[in-house]
């Protein structure tokens, strides 16, 4: 399985503002629409309740403690550990499809980010405000393997630096 975190980070570091995003592009989202279509994403139930539905095309896997809570077309887990493998395993299983999108919010990055196999992290080039961060991203774990300019921001991909250098 190929695990991919995803997220678009101020240079601050906020990604979360309010329950809500804290900076938005329609290119940005285009991106990511087309880079998850038709794979899984992992997200925390306040980032779920905070888009409100599944994205289409996409199979969802939300993260909650809350043991009473569900959504229509959602696959909830209660813990990142043993459940999570297991939906995860099953939904390999059924479609075949072994990648995995980490979409946030900012607990999920904190606690899954050291299995993710590359970041694609959108690198907003301002301070945004905001009360969710992203993890600092370790030089001595990733390496930067792709950078595209863009107005403002860049589109940077980083790969864990274990598994780059070995198929270098």
């Amino acid at each position: 399985m190929t695990t991919i975190v995803v997220a678009a980070v101020a240079r601050n570091g906020v990604i979360g503002r309010d329950g809500d995003l804290a900076w938005r592009d329609r290119d940005d989202l285009q991106r990511l629409k087309s880079m998850t279509m038709g794979h899984t994403l992992v997200m925390g139930r306040r980032n779920y309740e905070s888009i409100g539905r599944p994205l289409p095309g996409r199979r969802t896997v939300v993260a909650t403690r809350r043991r009473d809570w569900s959504a229509p077309g959602v696959t909830v887990v209660h813990d990142l550990g043993e459940s999570l493998s297991t939906a995860l395993d099953e939904i390999v299983r059924r479609t075949g499809d072994e990648v995995v999108f980490l979409f946030g919010g900012g607990e999920i990055y904190r606690q899954l980010m050291d299995t993710a196999d590359r970041l694609e992290i959108t690198e907003i080039a301002q301070d945004l405000p905001g009360d969710v961060f992203f993890p600092e991203i370790d030089p001595l774990v990733w390496i930067e393997t792709a950078r595209e300019q863009r107005d403002g921001y860049d589109w940077v991909r980083y790969d864990r630096r274990d598994r780059a250098e070995r198929s270098a």
